[in-house]
């Protein structure tokens, strides 16, 4: 076991004694950790507030690869980020983001992720209020394309023709389809204006869309099932989410109908 230093953003905590707490970890160098800080809940911790969700800092580790559970020596706060939890959009966008971290990212070396991370909080940090919705969209497609998943937009995804006019995507098969691979009842139809906005919100150098209510719904919904897919996560039945930060999001749960 070595004590290893690496920026680190904080995912989740678990209270895991009287005195102590298991931290989820998103970190540049070794992927995403769990770790047990000690003696966190005590009045005079040296973690002090520093292990806040999303908190961004260096985290000391004694670390050891074959361990599931490593111990938190220190964490070092360079970014609290408390602005996202102003804005009840942004928090949940933000959760989400966390979320896909958490679940989809290995306990490997993986600094695009984390970057990708880093720039999707604080997109949301800054985005106009009228914008929350399509910045957690675009960062949500960023990360997950990052970590592998990136949909496929620019033919179609099985036999590679060009697509046009009103376009089918396939959560299933990761990315648009053709009229003739679509067949008569496509998985989603995205009309000329939707896919647009889609192709521009996996591309981080072009400006983002402006979404209206109902557009912004849409795209939430098709990056919700998007990452449900991929995660395999669906309620009892088969075809309900299961609850968690994506989904809370996705449904705006917070936000009275209509709003």
């Amino acid at each position: 076991m070595s004590l290893v230093s690496t920026p680190a953003i904080v995912l989740r905590t678990y209270r895991y004694s009287e005195t102590s707490k298991i931290v989820r970890l998103a970190t540049r160098d070794y992927g995403v950790q769990s770790a047990i800080a000690k003696g966190v809940l005590r009045p005079r911790s040296p973690f002090g507030a520093a292990l806040e969700t999303l908190s961004e800092g260096v985290a000391q580790l004694y670390h050891k690869e074959t361990r599931e559970l490593q111990t938190l020596a220190a964490f070092d706060v360079i970014e609290l980020r408390r602005g996202l939890a102003d804005d009840l959009g942004r928090f949940a966008g933000a959760a989400a983001l966390s979320e896909v971290m958490l679940k989809m990212a290995p306990p490997a070396p993986l600094p695009a992720a984390y970057e990708a991370f880093i720039l999707g909080l604080d997109a949301l940090v800054r985005a106009e209020p009228g914008q929350t919705d399509a910045a957690a969209v675009r960062w949500l497609w960023l990360l997950v394309g990052v970590l592998g998943f990136a949909p496929q937009l620019d033919a179609c995804v099985r036999d590679g023709n060009p697509v046009s006019g009103t376009v089918a995507f396939s959560v299933a098969d990761g990315g648009v389809l053709c009229a003739k691979c679509a067949g008569p009842q496509p998985p989603t139809r995205l009309p000329p204006h939707a896919y647009r906005d889609l192709v521009a919100l996996n591309d981080e150098q072009v400006p983002l869309p402006t979404l209206d209510a109902a557009h912004a719904a849409a795209h939430r919904r098709l990056i919700a099932r998007f990452v449900r897919h991929h995660l395999d996560e669906t309620g009892r039945n088969g075809n309900e989410p299961k609850s968690s930060a994506v989904d809370i999001w996705e449904r705006r749960a917070w936000a009275h109908p209509g709003s």
